[in-house]
């Protein structure tokens, strides 16, 4: 969100947040299984008062809020239904003659994609990494990071709850679904680079613009 130099007014981010705080509300009455929709919406449980109590120490640009939001509503979507069960999936699955159920590709890939510019935020602003060559690098290594360790997580709670845990790992039979999770991921970072730089740049002058 740019800072209140360049946005008198918060009206943008009250919008998006109400938006999300209404999806996850819809998404916590009657979800397929209770356990797997905390786990799937957790990022949003904490993100959020993260996101609210450091708002005007560090505002994001606008570019990144939105989608953050967007995230926050695949993570909540597949809360709500588990991966697996999506609709969404399930059409498009018929619709193409897939295999399977490829929501969870669409989250593994956001994933990637929406860290990708949060990072590319942060460092910047946050260390003396400003206009470096080694920053694209870096931002698509931390992404690669990112995306190892929920997978991490995936396994812990797989070990912790045993079969409690299939719908939360979701990998519908698949043995490469953590190889596939962690690619997506890689893709997904490598596509907001290419695709969000420019306007990235532009918006992030605009924030630090007197």
């Amino acid at each position: 969100m740019p800072s209140s130099r360049t946005h008198p007014d918060s009206r943008f981010e009250l919008v998006l947040l109400a938006g999300v705080l209404a999806v996850l509300a819809w998404s916590g009455i009657g979800p397929h299984d209770r356990f797997t929709w905390l786990l799937e919406v957790f990022p949003v449980l904490i993100g959020i008062p993260a996101l609210v109590v450091t708002y005007r120490r560090f505002r994001f640009t606008r570019l990144v809020y939105t989608l953050m939001a967007v995230h926050a509503v695949i993570l909540m979507v597949g809360g709500r239904y588990t991966y697996a069960e999506v609709p969404l999936g399930f059409w498009v699955r018929d619709t193409l003659g897939l295999a399977r159920n490829h929501y969870d590709r669409l989250g593994h890939f956001a994933q990637g994609f929406v860290p990708a510019l949060i990072a590319r935020e942060l460092l910047p602003r946050r260390s003396p990494l400003a206009g470096s060559r080694w920053l694209p690098f870096l931002v698509v290594c931390c992404c690669l990071a990112l995306s190892a360790f929920y997978e991490l997580i995936e396994f812990w709670t797989a070990l912790l709850t045993g079969g409690a845990a299939d719908a939360f790992l979701g990998t519908q039979g698949d043995p490469w679904d953590t190889q596939w999770d962690m690619m997506l991921a890689l893709i997904g970072s490598i596509a907001a680079l290419a695709l969000l730089t420019r306007l990235h740049d532009r918006e992030m002058r605009d924030l630090a613009a007197p």
